[in-house]
């Protein structure tokens, strides 16, 4: 039995005007993703406050040129390149105004230790990769992962990630990438 075949997967930087579908690929793939719910456990505060917290997260890639998607838009990874970071400010304010109260402390707590694990040295940083839940399974996380370490290797340039949950762990160790650290709070 000849194994599985899937049809070659098209990788390129998505266009400032594609955000909106680059974005929803990621607010699929992070449905059931733990720190996004534990912020946003309702369905609808999740749909709502997502999208505004990917933006404000990862969207000064699209400027970069750095937001990678497959062409069915099913996939996304959003990378920033050195020196490039997430808007902190508006950020926290995108959590303050939407994210369950009870929560709140501990999600600005670990976005705040994320921030102070980074590397040192400059590096490109993924703050999000995801594959919409129907589409996972068919190599486009990989190849996403891919076409940006390509990227890296290139420019002999350090990648760093948070993966948000233990079962996605062996995906990066697959990609090159090491376990650093351990972020826990509450």
């Amino acid at each position: 039995m000849e194994p599985k075949s899937h049809p070659p997967i098209n990788i390129r930087s998505a266009k400032s005007e594609e955000l909106p579908r680059a974005v929803a690929a990621i607010v699929a793939a992070f449905l059931t993703d733990p720190p996004a719910r534990f912020g946003w456990p309702s369905p609808h505060d999740y749909l709502q406050a997502m999208p505004l917290a990917t933006c404000e997260f990862a969207g000064s890639c699209f400027q970069h040129g750095t937001a990678y998607v497959s062409a069915d838009f099913c996939s996304a990874a959003l990378w920033l390149p050195p020196g490039v970071q997430p808007n902190g400010e508006a950020l926290e304010r995108v959590f303050r105004d939407t994210a369950k109260r009870e929560h709140l402390d501990d999600l600005l707590a670990t976005f705040e230790k994320m921030d102070q694990s980074h590397p040192k040295e400059a590096h490109w940083y993924l703050p999000q990769i995801g594959v919409e839940p129907n589409a996972q399974g068919k190599g486009l996380g990989g190849e996403l992962m891919r076409h940006a370490l390509a990227r890296c290797d290139q420019e002999r340039a350090l990648a760093y990630l948070e993966a948000s949950k233990p079962r996605n762990i062996p995906f990066y160790l697959r990609h090159g990438f090491e376990v650093i650290g351990e972020i826990q709070i509450g």
